[in-house]
């Protein structure tokens, strides 16, 4: 566990260039989140287009830009 932090404190300061520094860490997190919230939010308007048109027993052409 000694060695992890050594070379994570290497990579911080620059001495190693072989793994990704705790500020890349942090932000590769914060946008594999993000890009979950938009896949998630992207999916909802499609859900809501679906279920409208079940409940109003129609579909709405391809070409529509709804």
């Amino acid at each position: 566990m000694i060695r992890n932090w050594i070379k994570q404190a290497d990579l911080n300061t620059g001495r190693r260039s072989d793994g990704l520094t705790t500020a890349e860490h942090e932000e590769l997190a914060k946008l594999r989140k993000e890009n979950r919230q938009l896949k998630i939010e992207r999916e909802i308007p499609g859900e809501d287009a679906a279920w409208f048109a079940r409940e109003t027993d129609s579909i709405l052409p391809r070409s529509s830009n709804l």
